[in-house]
């Protein structure tokens, strides 16, 4: 049978208190409606409507063409964005699930459970409920004698029977999609809100004789639904919490899970050590047997097999398989280090490729530059890529070897197995095997330093006495 699934993601957020608009806030730095259409698209729905409102443009600008857009004008009620969704599924069979664009936290395997209910039960309607203790604010899911729905009744209209019900409706639902729209004309806005809500068409469907079930979920937090920076905050936590329980059960040691932040795209392989104080962020894939951290940030990289990353940042990099980053490096977007080489302390690469087993040990700046297999850069080197109006390219090619101190002054060329020796400023390419050298000739000049620490002492003086 089709799968749909329209996401609510119209409303404003005033509670938010921010300028981005609410489904846009990042959970473990993905926005929560992204979270939310990646579930949807995890259950095999076959199309996804975005009901859009306050912020259209920007959540068409994030999600792109992965969803089909609706526009609420108005914010007239929940029952009011769903049946905006009309003119593009009314004609369709199939099931719908129905969940607000605000619930990061709903996984794909309670929808799919939500989904064999409703398929097995034969229903019109079933809600994703949720159980608490102190469910305050959340509507009531009022069950019959055999266990079906009968209604779901909001708080400030609860008996106090019903106010004693621990069971809550989430917000989440999955409907025959014919049955729901047919629901959805006979609802009104006879309420203190005057508003269309979508609750109200289970209350629909059951006066007529339907079917309406609840599956009730073992995990609090999928019932969160953020409204403000508070639930923004418990959101991430609970989140953090699944994806670092997901790594280590794959296989990843992470020592401190409270201390490691990792997003909800990365990819991690088995017998990786995650540091404490480390972030992983964006699309980030690191392989196997790697060490990473402590204090590493990492973001939309790519980090192969047994390679090490410690104390350093790493932003739309490649590092190659057995390499060492760090400490306190700074890898860029564009800098792609091959197997085995080595970048050590206070060393910054910029849009460059080191090859195999070249080492950049410290001290030194690498941008818009191809530096080949088994390269010494010393200490403090420099590729020097910016005239103020343009970068140009540096090559460096196998087995040369560059001094500590050396400026190579882009476009340059420095041959195979050349030789650039230290403090040489180098203007001109080096051929294969040559020896560069780029620096006046020593002198030493015997008694000057005693005339030297004179002149410097009279200067003082007289500086003193005026």
């Amino acid at each position: 049978m089709k799968r749909l699934a329209i996401i609510l993601a119209a409303g404003q957020g005033k509670r938010m208190k921010s300028k981005l608009y609410k489904v846009l806030h990042p959970v473990c730095g993905k926005p929560m409606v992204g979270h939310v259409l990646d579930t949807v698209k995890q259950i095999q729905c076959e199309r996804s409507i975005v009901v859009v409102g306050h912020g259209a443009d920007a959540v068409q600008s994030y999600l792109g063409t992965s969803a089909e857009y609706v526009l609420q004008e108005e914010q007239l009620g929940t029952g009011h964005a769903v049946k905006q969704a009309e003119s593009l599924l009314a004609s369709e069979e199939g099931i719908t699930i129905v969940i607000c664009g605000d619930t990061p936290l709903v996984k794909p395997e309670t929808l799919e459970e939500l989904i064999a209910l409703h398929t097995k039960s034969n229903a019109a309607a079933t809600v994703l409920s949720a159980w608490t203790e102190h469910p305050q604010g959340y509507g009531r899911i009022i069950r019959g004698e055999n266990g079906s729905v009968v209604r779901i009744v909001e708080q400030k209209d609860c008996s106090p029977e019903e106010d004693a019900v621990k069971e809550f409706n989430t917000g989440t639902y999955c409907f025959d999609n014919a049955k729901l729209f047919a629901a959805l004309g006979k609802v009104t806005n006879n309420n203190a809100q005057q508003e269309y809500y979508l609750t109200d068409v289970i209350g629909i469907l059951v006066d007529s004789g339907e079917v309406v079930e609840g599956y009730m979920t073992e995990d609090y937090a999928e019932s969160i639904g953020v409204n403000d920076r508070l639930a923004l905050s418990e959101a991430e936590q609970f989140m953090r919490e699944r994806i670092a329980r997901k790594h280590m059960l794959a296989g990843v040691t992470i020592i401190d899970p409270q201390s490691t932040y990792i997003g909800a795209d990365v990819q991690i392989g088995a017998d990786t050590v995650i540091y404490p104080g480390t972030s992983i962020l964006g699309n980030t894939v690191i392989g196997e047997d790697c060490v990473i951290g402590p204090a590493a940030e990492i973001n939309n990289s790519k980090i192969d097999n047994g390679a090490k990353v410690k104390h350093s940042v790493l932003v739309d990099a490649e590092v190659g398989s057995e390499a060492t980053v760090g400490p306190f490096a700074y890898l860029r977007p564009g800098a792609k280090l091959g197997a085995h080489v080595k970048v050590g302390d206070f060393v910054e690469i910029k849009n460059a490729s080191i090859d195999e087993g070249s080492k950049v040990s410290h001290l030194s700046y690498i941008g818009d530059a191809k530096v080949g297999k088994n390269v010494n850069i010393g200490c403090g080197a420099i590729t020097v890529n910016y005239d103020g109006y343009n970068k140009s390219i540096t090559e460096i090619e196998d087995d040369a070897f560059v001094g500590s101190n050396v400026n190579l002054i882009a476009p340059v060329k420095v041959g195979k197995g050349a030789y650039v020796v230290a403090g040489s400023t180098i203007t001109h390419s080096v051929s294969d095997n040559e020896l560069a050298i780029a620096r006046n000739r020593q002198e030493n000049k015997a008694g000057y330093a005693e005339k030297l620490r004179a002149r410097a002492k009279a200067k003082h003086d007289r500086g003193k006495q005026s």
